[in-house]
C-alpha cells in the first residue's frame, strides 16, 4: 500500500470500465473547450464595439456563437457527469460485493478481529467516499486543468505578458498553502484516529445499552460518550483554528487573478502595447480560471480524506484468503482426523508466529472421529474445544499438522465443497433480518416449506413458532425479542437438520435449551444425526453423557477421553466436572423448590 499512490489506486478500481472513463473525460475535456467559445465570441463583439465596422448581423452572430457555445458546455458536461456517476457507483457496488467475498474467504479471525464500527465504516463510508475521485475528480479535475491551461495559451497569443501577470497569485497562495501542509499528515492522521475513538464510543454505548440501564450506570456511561464527543469536538476546533488564516488566505488570493492582470493591463494600455479591446479581453480570461482554481483549494482537503478511504477499502480488497481448491473431491467416507495440529490465534495465515505474544491453543493435538460417531469435546474454558470445531470447518487454516476429511487434507477440497459437507451450530445464533421461515431455509435454499416446518418439529421449534401471530411468517427483527436464548438456538438447529449434511458440529448449540425440552431435543438430534459424523461441544455434561467417546481438553490438550461410564470410573478431570455439574443441577433444583415454596 505504500508503494502504490491512492491515485494509481483508484485508477485501478476501473479496470474494465476504462473505456466508460475515457469517453467521460474526453466530454469533459470537450465541455471546458465548448466554455471557451464565449470568451472569444465576446472578445469579436468588444473589437466590432471598438472597430469603426460594428454591424447589428455581426453582433446576433457572435451572440449565438456564444449561446452555442454555452449550450454545448452544459451539453458534455452532462453527459460526462452522468457516466462518470454510473461508473463510479457501478464501480463501488463491485467494491463492495468483493469486500463482502474477502471476508467470507478471510480467516474468520481477519474479520472478528476488526471491531463493527470500522467494519461498517469501510463498507459504507469509506467506499462511498471513493465516489468522489471517480465521479468528479477525475473528469472534472483534469478539466478544470485544462481550463487555466487554455486561458493560460489564449492570453500567451494575446500578450505573454498578460499570461504571466494572470498567474502571479498562483506562488503567493502556494506558499501560504505550504506552511499549512507542513503539519497536515500529521493532523490529519491525528484526527482520523480522534474520529475512529469516538466512534468506537458510540457504538459501544448503543451495542451495551441494556447492560448500562440493567446495572444503573447510565450517568457514567453518558458521561464517558459525552466526553468522547467533546474530546473530537475540541479537537476538529483546534485543528480549524490553526489553520483558517492561511487556508482563507490562500483560498481568498489564489482566485484574484485581477491582483495582476489589472495593474499590467493598465500599464500595457497606457504603453499602447493593448488595445482596448485585449485588455478588456484578457480581463474577462483571467476571471474565467477563477472556478477551476477555487475547485484545487477544496480538493486539497478532499484528496487527504480519500487517501485514507482507498487506503481502508484497498486493505480490505486485498485480505488474504484461505487458499481455495478448485476441482471437487470425491471422498470415500466422512472419518475425521486431526493430524499433530498446532494452532495459534496471532499467528499469521502461513502458521508462522507473529512478533508479540502468540495465544497457543492446541499444541501438536490429534485426533479421530469415525464417520457415524458421536463425539463430545468437554473442558475447561480456553481448554481449545471450539477451536478444533472451527479448524474442522476451516474458519482457519492449521499452524502445523493436517485435518483430514475421507482421509484427504481438507486444504486439497474446494471451500464450498467443505461447507456443502459440515453443519456448524454456535453458541451465538444470529438471527437474519427474514421472516422465521427464511431463516430456517437458510439451511437448504430450495427446501420447500413443507421439508422446513419438518425440520422446525423436529428441533421442537413448531410449538413456540405457532404461538406468535404469524407463525412461519413472523420477520425475525419482531420475533427476537419474544423469542428466548433456547428458542434461537432450535432455529439454528433446525437450518442444521434442513441441511443435511454429513458432518454435523455443535458448538455449545444447546447451551440455552429449555429444561423441559432438553431430553426432546437430544432425542430429535440423535434421530436425524444417525449415521452422521457428529461432534459436540458443550459445558453441560448431561448433554453429552450418552456420546460414544468423550474426549476431555485441557490447555490445548487431550487429557482423558472414554466413555462417560469408563471416564467417572477413573479420578480425573472428567469426574470432578462430572461432580460439580450435578452438584450445579441439585442446587438449581433445590432453589426452583424454595422459590416455589415462597410462592405457595
Amino acid at each position: 500500500m505504500r508503494e502504490k499512490n491512492w491515485l494509481g489506486i483508484v485508477l485501478s478500481f476501473t479496470a474494465g470500465s476504462r473505456r466508460q472513463l475515457s469517453v467521460s473525460v474526453l466530454c469533459a475535456v470537450l465541455s471546458v473547450a465548448c466554455g471557451l467559445v464565449p470568451y472569444a465570441g465576446v472578445y469579436h463583439m468588444i473589437v466590432l464595439f471598438f472597430g469603426t465596422n460594428e454591424l447589428e448581423q455581426g453582433i446576433w452572430f457572435w451572440t449565438f456563437v456564444c449561446l452555442a457555445g454555452y449550450a454545448a458546455k452544459l451539453a458534455f458536461h452532462a453527459v460526462s457527469t452522468t457516466m462518470a456517476h454510473q461508473l463510479a457507483y457501478n464501480i463501488l457496488e463491485r467494491m463492495r460485493l468483493r469486500i463482502a467475498d474477502k471476508w467470507m474467504s478471510a480467516p474468520l479471525g481477519t474479520v472478528l478481529n476488526q471491531s463493527v464500527g470500522k467494519l461498517k465504516s469501510v463498507i459504507i463510508d469509506r467506499v462511498e467516499t471513493i465516489e468522489l475521485p471517480l465521479a468528479h475528480l477525475i473528469p472534472e479535475g483534469i478539466s478544470n486543468l485544462l481550463l487555466p491551461i487554455g486561458v493560460f495559451v489564449y492570453l500567451l497569443v494575446i500578450d505573454w505578458r498578460m499570461a504571466l501577470a494572470s498567474l502571479i497569485t498562483v506562488p503567493i497562495a502556494a506558499v501560504a498553502y505550504a506552511v499549512m501542509m507542513r503539519a497536515f499528515n500529521r493532523q490529519y492522521a491525528d484526527y482520523m484516529e480522534s474520529g475512529n475513538r469516538v466512534n468506537g464510543v458510540i457504538v459501544e454505548y448503543i451495542e451495551g445499552i441494556e447492560v448500562i440501564k440493567a446495572f444503573n450506570q447510565s450517568a457514567a456511561s453518558y458521561e464517558k460518550y459525552e466526553k468522547a464527543v467533546e474530546s473530537f469536538k475540541d479537537y476538529t476546533l483546534s485543528w480549524f483554528r490553526s489553520t483558517w488564516k492561511l487556508m482563507n488566505f490562500g483560498g481568498a488570493v489564489l482566485p484574484s487573478t485581477l491582483l495582476g492582470t489589472m495593474p499590467v493591463g493598465m500599464l500595457l494600455y497606457l504603453n499602447g502595447s493593448l488595445s482596448p479591446a485585449e485588455l478588456t479581453m484578457c480581463l474577462i480570461l483571467s476571471l474565467g480560471i477563477v472556478a477551476p482554481l477555487t475547485s484545487f483549494t477544496v480538493f486539497v482537503n478532499d484528496a487527504k480524506t480519500i487517501e485514507y478511504a482507498v487506503k481502508d477499502a484497498y486493505g480490505f480488497l486485498h485480505l488474504k484468503s484461505l487458499d481455495d481448491a478448485v476441482e471437487r473431491v470425491s471422498l470415500p467416507s466422512y472419518d475425521i482426523e486431526l493430524d499433530r495440529v498446532s494452532f495459534s490465534y496471532d499467528a499469521d495465515q502461513n502458521g508462522e508466529e507473529n512478533s508479540g505474544t502468540c495465544h497457543e491453543a492446541l499444541r501438536d493435538f490429534s485426533l479421530k472421529l469415525k464417520e457415524g460417531s458421536f463425539t463430545a469435546l468437554v473442558g475447561p474454558s480456553g481448554s481449545g474445544k471450539s477451536t478444533v470445531a472451527r479448524l474442522i470447518a476451516r474458519f482457519w487454516d492449521v499452524g502445523a499438522g493436517e485435518i483430514r476429511v475421507g482421509g484427504i487434507n481438507i486444504k486439497q477440497l474446494p471451500l464450498s465443497q467443505l461447507a456443502e459437507h459440515v453443519s456448524f451450530v454456535t453458541q451465538d445464533n444470529f438471527l437474519f433480518h427474514c421472516s422465521l421461515m427464511e431463516n430456517i431455509r437458510l439451511g437448504n435454499p430450495h427446501a420447500a416449506d413443507e421439508e422446513v416446518i419438518a425440520a422446525a418439529k423436529a428441533a421442537c421449534c413448531d410449538g413456540f413458532i405457532g404461538k406468535l401471530e404469524h407463525g412461519y411468517d413472523t420477520s425475525a427483527g419482531e420475533a427476537g425479542g419474544k423469542l428466548s436464548g433456547g428458542e434461537k438456538q432450535r432455529i439454528a438447529i433446525a437450518r442444521a437438520i434442513l441441511k443435511d449434511a454429513p458432518v454435523v458440529i455443535l458448538d455449545e448449540a444447546t447451551a440455552f435449551t429449555d429444561p423441559e425440552n432438553e431430553d426432546k431435543l437430544q432425542r430429535s438430534i440423535a434421530a436425524l444425526t444417525r449415521g452422521k459424523t457428529l461432534l459436540v461441544i458443550a459445558h453441560r455434561l448431561s448433554t453429552v453423557k450418552h456420546a460414544d467417546r468423550i474426549v476431555v481438553m485441557e490447555k490445548g490438550r487431550i487429557a482423558e477421553s472414554g466413555t462417560h461410564d469408563e471416564l467417572l470410573a477413573s479420578s480425573g478431570l472428567y469426574r470432578k466436572m462430572w461432580e460439580a455439574h450435578i452438584g450445579a443441577k441439585h442446587w438449581a433444583a433445590n432453589h426452583e423448590m424454595e422459590v416455589g415454596m415462597d410462592h405457595a
